[in-house]
């Protein structure tokens, strides 16, 4: 079978695909991305065919900008973005490429709705990837009047299409996927990229990531690794594509790295502090460790949210967000043992969830 995938061109948006592509190129499958300019590189240099299509998200945020003002809220810039702006440029770049692809499935993350209009236009099999938590219903309903014109007829879910791959454990699981008539849930399975795991402090060390998107938010960063300093135990910070130069120094049992292999970071940590991303959420469920939410956009408020309801996390929004509080709630999770204890129990549900393989081979029935 051929199967393509497609993503906005960002390291939260590919990661996710990479266990299915990776388990449909070992079972023999041909596997096709379609991505913007700026990762078509590293797709290729992953190993797979690749092609150009649609924009970046900087992209789209700068012309809905142009559009609505640089002073416009962020509804009216993200609705514009992606139920716009997004969808039809990778519709019109994905459009003249099928031909050529012939795709029997297509695969595709959950933001890249215009690959899902596409294919239901075209009559192709296709099935979105749960990356993260659901607009509202207040903000999807205005999205789903935008995306109509380009689904013909909306699915149940307009951002999700009528299947959609879950990778939320049932103590976490987001409820937008209620709506969609085919879901197959599937363990979500961390993607490290081949980069060598730094020298580890101690077992039970404080992990520090902001991700590969907020990655930039120095002063956050700045407060959280002073904060973190004092609690008496090593921290490793990861950047990502972050410039270390860009912290100043920093105290003497803290340790900056750029891109880590995350998964066997946090085999070794005690505690993560982070923005709220979806892979880095579940990579810390995954390892059964609490973890301190620091949230920056996106979904990353309702991670956070959910996370802390469940009592599997703490987090600080906002103003909240300082040296003093950063400490104490770090102290309070690295001491008590109720957040371990539920994150734990969340592991367990992962840990039974089906891996990439058993999924891709469903997927490929439902397909055929």
């Amino acid at each position: 079978m051929r199967i393509l995938f497609t993503c906005r061109p960002a390291y939260g948006h590919l990661f996710p695909l990479l266990p299915l592509a990776n388990a449909a190129k070992a079972a023999g499958h041909e596997v096709v991305f379609g991505t913007g300019e700026a990762f078509v590189p590293k797709v290729r240099e992953l190993g797979f065919e690749a092609y150009r299509v649609g924009i970046s998200i900087g992209d789209a945020e700068a012309e809905a900008k142009r559009r609505h003002g640089a002073d416009a809220g962020f509804f009216d810039i993200g609705i514009t973005m992606f139920a716009e702006l997004l969808p039809r440029t990778t519709m019109a770049d994905l459009r003249p490429l099928l031909p050529e692809v012939r795709p029997d499935l297509v695969v595709y993350e959950q933001s890249d709705v215009g690959t899902g209009a596409l294919a239901r236009q075209v009559g192709i099999p296709a099935v979105s990837l749960v990356i993260g938590r659901s607009m509202s219903p207040e903000v999807l309903a205005v999205a789903a009047e935008r995306l109509a014109p380009l689904w013909g007829s909306l699915p149940a879910d307009a951002m999700l299409g009528d299947a959609c791959v879950d990778v939320w454990p049932d103590s976490v699981r987001d409820p937008g996927t209620a709506a969609v008539p085919k879901v197959f849930r599937m363990r979500p399975t961390p993607y490290d990229a081949d980069v060598p795991l730094p020298p580890l402090p101690e077992d039970g060390f404080v992990y520090l990531t902001l991700g590969t998107v907020v990655f930039g938010a120095t002063q956050v960063l700045r407060r959280a690794i002073h904060a973190l300093a004092r609690l008496g135990v090593d921290v490793l910070v990861a950047l990502g594509p972050g410039d270390p130069a860009a912290l100043g120094p920093v105290p003497e049992n803290v340790r900056v790295a750029g891109f880590v292999p995350q998964a066997e970071v946090l085999k070794h940590a005690g505690l993560v502090v982070h923005h709220g991303g979806t892979g880095t959420v579940l990579g810390t469920l995954a390892a059964g460790l609490p973890q301190l939410i620091l949230p920056q956009g996106a979904d990353q408020f309702a991670n956070a949210e959910t996370l802390s309801a469940l009592g599997a996390a703490k987090a600080l929004v906002g103003d909240a967000i300082r040296i003093d509080a950063i400490e104490a709630a770090a102290r309070e999770l690295l001491a008590g043992p109720a957040a371990r204890n539920i994150a734990r129990g969340i592991a367990a549900e992962i840990a039974g969830m089906p891996a990439p393989a058993r999924v891709l081979d469903d997927l490929v029935a439902w397909a055929s």
